[in-house]
């Protein structure tokens, strides 16, 4: 995945008519916010706490928050709905698959670590 630099609105207004609705509410749910981080190695990036993408058959968001050591994705996991978690990554095929409520959790504990 790559950190671009397109605005989110004008990307998400060309989508077709069976995803726009959903990944716009998803950006209007979720909010952004960058951040610095050092990688294994001591290289120092600019990243992202949440993201929003589009995959090929899925949508995903991407909550690069950590608290008590674990990914925050990962500790709400069982809460989240009917929805495939990675570490930092939370996939799903339709939003009516996600708890809204619980979504927004997440992001509110990755919007206070900015």
């Amino acid at each position: 995945m790559k950190k671009t630099g397109k605005d989110p609105s004008a990307y998400l207004a060309l989508l077709p008519d069976d995803v726009r609705d959903p990944m716009q509410r998803l950006d209007r749910l979720i909010g952004y916010g960058d951040l610095t981080t050092e990688r294994t190695r001591g290289k120092v990036v600019e990243w992202f706490m949440v993201g929003l993408a589009l995959q090929k058959s899925y949508l995903s968001l991407y909550v690069n928050a950590i608290a008590g050591g674990q990914y925050v994705a990962e500790q709400y996991r069982e809460k989240l709905g009917r929805v495939k978690v990675g570490k930092a990554s939370i996939s799903f095929k339709r939003l009516e698959d996600v708890d809204l409520d619980v979504l927004r959790e997440v992001v509110t504990i990755a919007r206070g670590q900015l």
